[in-house]
């Protein structure tokens, strides 16, 4: 079955260029970042490592941890992060998971069941499902996924845009239009009446009876 928005993250213990880590409880209290990449060593996913490692403190700024996984033993990951830094210019000072026995990669239903048992002679092509990205919020449960095609390399600051608009909307009555951003006008839920709205979001605007918009709240 794919996991869905809501979905309890499913937990593991793995091996990351950190050491071992139980997921559930490497997340802690924290928000989660988990994007995962087909192979060590390819093009697209050595520039996306690298803008990680550059908007790491945006991400910890927001109480959120990010970690990447690819499909190779962590021995491989250690040589893969001179690579990286040298493209991208930053050291890679967050977790990497192993994966050689594509366990983690099947249980977050990046591949079938029947992809086999070891990365050993697979091709990015044959992990062509491994890039997606999950964002796992304090309670385990997940908030975001994506999915991208081989030849696409992720938006970061997107993911980081929408963070923003989860971490806002899990506090306040409130959602988010198309392509908000910080400080940007928001939409008030269908689940606040209008005699509430008086009351939480004074002088909010009504655009059509079913959209309400106000300032963005603090």
């Amino acid at each position: 079955m794919s996991l869905r928005i809501n979905d309890i993250a499913p937990d593991f213990t793995a091996e990351t260029t950190h050491g071992t880590i139980h997921f559930h409880e490497w997340i802690g209290d924290n928000w989660a970042v988990l994007f995962s990449h087909p192979k060590d060593f390819t093009p697209v996913c050595t520039t996306e490592l690298g803008a990680v490692a550059g908007l790491e403190k945006q991400f910890a700024e927001r109480g959120a941890k990010v970690i990447g996984l690819s499909v190779d033993p962590v021995t491989n990951h250690e040589k893969w992060a001179t690579d990286i830094q040298d493209v991208g210019g930053y050291a890679v000072n967050y977790p990497l998971i192993g994966d050689p026995e594509l366990k983690i990669a099947k249980l977050y239903d990046m591949l079938a069941a029947d992809a086999g048992e070891t990365s050993e002679g697979r091709t990015p092509a044959n992990n062509a499902p491994v890039r997606t990205v999950f964002v796992i919020g304090p309670d385990k449960r997940i908030k975001l996924t994506l999915a991208y095609p081989m030849t696409t390399g992720r938006n970061f600051d997107e993911i980081i845009r929408v963070l923003d608009s989860i971490q806002l909307t899990s506090k306040h009555k409130v959602a988010t239009p198309a392509n908000w951003k910080q400080g940007d006008d928001v939409i008030i839920t269908g689940a606040v009446s209008n005699e509430e709205a008086d009351k939480i979001f004074p002088g909010y605007k009504t655009v059509k009876p079913y959209l309400r918009t106000t300032t963005q709240p603090k």
